[in-house]
């Protein structure tokens, strides 16, 4: 890594709960996944594969979770985003018709239809409709290595009395990894930074390296880290816990100091399909006639008041040049002072934040991405882009340690995802992995019709299993929808468990379940067999 004196690792945590409803010709909560493709994925690939003609030199580590890999290689979800960016374009169309008799707001009319044209350009034909295809090829190219998460981003310190169901949201993940990228995970993103000592194992068995824990994870270890939670542990089975830098997340992350709240980026929350007439937006809003985003947005943050003034791409993208300057600046003369008090050992600043930030939730992200790899390619010396796959390659040797139980998000002990909210799944949870694992202890070779049946069964837990269900009960949005999901999987699991036990299985409703909940077409129940 030549004489840096330390390295940066940025990390994008690009997951979405498996969301697919064919019963529905629209879905509602199918947006998450279409607004992210348009806002989030889409212009990181862009600003990566530019970066990557131009011979820009850049490492950067991805999560691609196995629910969001699942969606993008989906023909009926693809299909139907294929055709909403049509529509999209179509309505930056009308806008510019619109607005040509008006100078505040037809030149960023015009900037939308440019910018979706683009976009759909991109996804037609540059991409082919295939973005894993795209991000695999980056990887191929050395700049971006991609790990895996959870099967279904299930919160495994709430399983570990269940080792098996585990195991399974581990070894489903690796597998699935494999089938799309063609080669084993390095490392792994555990569901909400989750873990618990022995996870450590499980992960070995899959030849997992490396995963993340909050800040909080390392600090904490035992015995505790000779060098804070700027270098990796090493876990007694081997894989290595790189711990979240609290310094440069909060530069981003923070609500009031943060980059993504400066007055001159675009404000998230005032979108044409609220702001203008209703007979006009029709047919781009849900087919009841309720309002939702569309994703143009002509104002920009302005301020913590109602008022809002115009938003002006030109100068977001000046800031963002700017906020990249800062963020390396402040990264440089951070790694100058670690590395002055680690004793000849290099630091790693390790950086994750979810993907859908840049982008969705902070428009001008890609930008800020984009401007800071080239200036740390071009403008210091202090620091290099690294992955945790690359400090390992050069810094083979690290201490053992073993982290406490922890996760991210409020309290940073599991709070969020066991809450009084939240807190009644998971006797259904346990009970259905319980009922998993002696299914596939009873049925070690069953006829052909039982075997899809225990896939589906198997299919059925982890999709109840996602985190992200628990997470919206207690943070209060769209929580019927996560109580509906988390009782209709179990409730399916339990029929087909069921059925299975007595001996007569429903095939039409078994064909029925099987093609809407699709997701990990290579599963064998039993990777939940019980460990010998």
């Amino acid at each position: 890594m030549g004489d840096v004196q330390g390295y940066l690792s940025l990390h994008l945590h690009a997951h979405l709960p498996f969301v697919r409803h064919p019963e529905h010709p629209e879905f509602l909560e199918e947006d998450w996944f279409y607004e992210a493709i348009t806002e989030t994925y889409l212009p990181l690939l862009r600003i990566f594969d530019k970066l990557t003609e131009e011979g820009i030199p850049f490492r950067i580590s991805m999560t691609m979770s196995p629910p969001l890999v699942a969606m993008l290689r989906d023909e009926l979800l693809v299909g139907r985003y294929a055709r909403r960016l049509e529509k999209l374009c179509d309505l930056t169309d009308k806008e510019v018709r619109r607005t040509r008799h008006d100078p505040t707001f037809h030149g960023l009319a015009q900037y939308y239809q440019h910018e979706f044209r683009e976009l759909h350009g991109l996804f037609e034909d540059r991409y082919d409709r295939d973005l894993v295809a795209a991000f695999r090829r980056l990887e191929d190219a050395g700049r971006l290595e991609l790990i895996t998460c959870g099967a279904t981003h299930g919160f495994l310190p709430l399983m570990q009395q269940y080792p098996e169901a585990a195991r399974a949201q581990i070894a489903v993940a690796a597998a699935s990894h494999r089938r799309h990228f063609g080669r084993s995970p390095a490392g792994i993103w555990l569901p909400e930074c989750g873990y618990y000592p022995g996870v450590d194992e499980l992960l070995a068995e899959e030849g997992i390296r490396f995963f993340f824990t909050d800040t909080h994870g390392v600090a904490d270890a035992t015995p505790r880290p000779r060098h804070g939670v700027y270098a990796p542990l090493f876990t007694p089975s081997g894989p290595a816990a790189f711990a979240r830098d609290a310094e440069s997340s909060q530069q981003v992350w923070s609500s009031e100091h943060g980059y993504p709240g400066d007055p001159e980026y675009r404000e998230f929350y005032r979108d044409i399909g609220w702001d203008l007439d209703w007979e006009y937006i029709k047919p781009w809003i849900q087919p009841d006639g309720n309002r939702k985003n569309v994703g143009i947005k002509y104002f920009r943050i302005t301020g913590k008041g109602g008022h809002k003034e115009p938003y002006d791409p030109w100068r977001a993208r000046e800031r963002a040049a700017s906020h990249a300057g800062n963020f390396m600046y402040n990264r440089e003369r951070q790694i100058e002072h670690l590395a002055g008090n680690m004793r000849g050992v290099r630091p790693m600043v390790v950086s994750p934040y979810d993907a859908e930030l840049y982008g969705h939730w902070w428009y001008e992200g890609p930008q800020f991405i984009d401007f800071l790899v080239r200036k740390v390619a071009f403008d210091q010396k202090v620091f290099r882009l690294a992955t945790p796959g690359d400090y390992l390659r050069d810094n083979p040797e690290q201490q053992v340690a073993t982290p406490p139980l922890c996760s991210w998000g409020a309290g940073g002990y599991a709070g969020v995802w066991l809450d009084g909210s939240n807190d009644w799944i998971y006797r259904h949870l346990h009970k259905a992995a319980e009922r998993m694992i002696a299914l596939a202890r009873d049925y070690p070779e069953p006829e052909a019709l039982a075997r899809r049946a225990l896939n589906q069964a198997a299919r059925e837990l982890l999709l109840a299993q996602s985190s992200d269900w628990a997470f919206i009960m207690k943070t209060g949005t769209m929580v019927d929808y996560a109580i509906r999901r988390t009782r209709e999987h179990v409730l399916r699991f339990t029929r087909l468990h069921d059925q299975i036990r007595g001996g007569s299985i429903d095939e039409t409703w078994l064909d029925q379940v099987e093609s809407r909940d699709n997701i990990f077409p290579e599963l064998d129940y039993r990777t939940y067999s019980p460990a010998i």
